[in-house]
């Protein structure tokens, strides 16, 4: 009688893993995901009315019934449910709406639901893969930053000393000038710039061909360069994730028996050496005939 529960409740969490483990389990995810976006963005057009709300309404619970699905996978460890932050986030966007104080107010509301959207991410590796080579990417982002308002800082300053008197629309301040060299990061307009630059010195060319090969291309290859590092380090984390669950666990790895078992294989060797051994020497030497006799006969 005290067995029946935990063995329907690891039939139960079998059939938890299967559907969530299942291709189809993931696509129709996304499928409900993007008709929840497209009725998002009907709305935009003034068209929210019965039919759409209806949809919203089997989209929240079909979200639930999935986030159901996921926690019934954990069942034999619950806890494991809540270590995984996407299941973290998938609770929040779903549980909010219904905590009051926030389905009365239409702006979380909506910005709940668009949030439903950044789910897709974690149905496919791949964009897990690109979510979280941005996410690993922030700290080098953040040195790249530094480095980019430095040298344009650098050149907003010989641009002000250059251009401040012929051009303050564009390098008047510091502040102008700067705004200037960023939007010339994209090499939009630089033939139109650096004509209207040689009219007021001839150091122009100078100035601006130093800032494409400093700013527009080594910048540029920097910041690919420390985005490429992170995605390959997330594809690497997704791979040792990947490996990991399907890794079975220690006490029913194959290659490692447990000691016991180990022990009843010792005991089998020695035994079959046991047999192997010859018996005792006098009794081999009193049963084997002599070399002697052996002529006398």
């Amino acid at each position: 009688m005290t067995s029946a529960p935990p063995g329907r409740t690891h039939r139960l969490a079998d059939t938890c893993q299967e559907l969530v483990a299942a291709p189809w389990f993931s696509l129709a995810s996304f499928v409900v995901i993007t008709i929840n976006a497209v009725a998002l963005g009907l709305e935009t057009y003034g068209r929210a009315g019965a039919p759409l709300r209806s949809i919203e309404y089997a989209c929240l619970a079909y979200f639930m019934v999935e986030l159901l699905t996921r926690f019934g996978a954990h069942l034999r460890r619950p806890g494991d449910f809540f270590r995984d932050p996407w299941n973290v986030f998938d609770l929040l966007i779903i549980a909010a709406p219904l905590m009051p104080g926030v389905r009365e107010n239409v702006t979380m509301l909506r910005l709940l639901r668009l949030a439903r959207i950044v789910r897709a991410f974690r149905l496919f590796p791949s964009l897990r893969v690109i979510l979280v080579g941005i996410r690993r990417s922030l700290p080098g982002l953040g040195s790249f930053l530094l480095v980019t308002v430095l040298v344009l800082y650098g050149y907003a300053m010989l641009g002000w000393m250059l251009f401040g008197v012929a051009i303050p629309e564009r390098y008047g301040t510091v502040g102008q000038a700067m705004l200037t060299l960023f939007l010339l990061l994209s090499l939009d307009g630089i033939t139109d710039t650096l004509q209207a630059g040689r009219e007021v010195t001839q150091w122009a060319v100078l100035y601006y061909v130093s800032y494409m090969i400093a700013a527009c291309y080594l910048l540029t290859n920097l910041l690919v360069g420390v985005v490429l590092n992170a995605l390959d380090e997330a594809h690497q984390e997704e791979r040792a994730a990947a490996s990991r669950a399907l890794r079975p666990e220690v006490g029913e790895e194959p290659g490692e028996p447990s000691v016991h078992e180990q022990l009843a294989q010792l005991r089998t060797i020695i035994t079959d050496l046991e047999h192997r051994l010859p018996k005792d020497p006098d009794t081999t030497r009193e049963a084997r005939p002599s070399p002697v006799d052996g002529v006398r006969g």
